[in-house]
């Protein structure tokens, strides 16, 4: 038998009458109301223990009662989730003149923390680089293409959208603009040059037969899309039998991991990157701690 629930006012007149509503006023399915009915009773078993009225909570005692929440270790989605019911139910009392005023106004949602992108490991990004045929031109064409995505971190759209004109193989960097028209100088290493260098002299010339100004071209002689370039990796992944999840933006997680692995400094990846916020690059720390210690607890005999 779970915990008894205290019987205040609040638990046994003002929950049921706002579920009622959820219900059959408002049409709410039936396993969304039990979460409300889950989130809110333990709102309630809260006010009965500190003998406190939800009617006359102030943002103060919501914003102890979130604290309190994660601090039983709840995650951040389901305190969000907590909030938003507490939101809900405050709307009703306002509505029906319970209460004077919205305690839940300009309350922020606990923050969620992003997942951790996934990476690939060196050793899968040479099964992924050697996939490409390239004896043949697209193949060539595609390894040239991987090469300077795993090189140089840029999203998938400033790749494609390279042009002849942004790229500079003698002192080594191509020009990118990136989210709001903001340009960025990024490096492209030794082994990127060496294959965009064939591609150019080897494959590029017979595939463009239009005359187009973009880096990478198609078979018919157009600028290479988001959309067929990540069918491409997709392809390359699977023959070189690498996880379901790859995607174009997964080498970019690799090529800010990997950096700061090798103790790249977080403002020089964040530049290349092309983070606004240097909050957004610190993601990448995190994967790096958690692999260091994962190598900790393998390795060290006393782990």
């Amino acid at each position: 038998m779970g915990p008894t629930v205290p019987q205040t006012r609040f638990l046994q007149l003002v929950l049921p009458d706002y579920l009622a509503v959820l219900l059959v006023e408002r049409g709410l399915a039936s396993n969304s109301v039990a979460s409300y009915r889950r989130d809110l009773e333990s709102f309630g078993r809260w006010l009965a223990g500190r003998r406190l009225e939800a009617e006359t909570c102030e943002r103060s005692d919501l914003r102890r009662y979130l604290t309190v929440l994660r601090g039983r270790g709840l995650a951040a989605r389901s305190a969000a989730r907590a909030l938003a019911a507490l939101r809900g139910l405050y709307r009703y009392l306002v509505e029906r003149g319970a209460c004077t005023h919205d305690p839940t106004l300009d309350l922020e949602s606990p923050k969620l923390m992003p997942g951790l992108p996934h990476f690939l490991t060196a050793e899968e990004i040479d099964a992924l680089l050697a996939a490409p045929d390239v004896s043949r031109p697209l193949g060539l064409r595609d390894r040239a293409m991987i090469e300077t995505l795993y090189a140089t971190g840029v999203r998938v759209s400033e790749l494609v959208g390279l042009t002849l004109s942004q790229l500079r193989l003698d002192p080594g960097y191509v020009r990118v603009w990136g989210k709001g028209g903001k340009e960025r100088i990024v490096p492209v290493g030794s082994d990127a040059r060496a294959w965009l260098g064939r591609y150019l002299e080897d494959a590029r010339p017979g595939l463009d037969t239009r005359r187009c100004d973009e880096l990478f071209l198609t078979v018919r002689g157009e600028g290479m899309t988001r959309q067929c370039f990540w069918h491409l990796i997709k392809a390359h992944g699977r023959k070189a039998a690498l996880a379901a999840h790859l995607s174009p933006h997964v080498l970019r997680h690799s090529f800010a991991t990997h950096l700061l692995e090798h103790g790249a400094d977080l403002r020089a990846v964040q530049a290349m990157l092309g983070h606004a916020d240097i909050s957004t690059t610190e993601i990448y720390t995190h994967i790096t701690r958690e692999r260091l210690r994962s190598l900790y607890d393998s390795k060290h005999p006393r782990a």
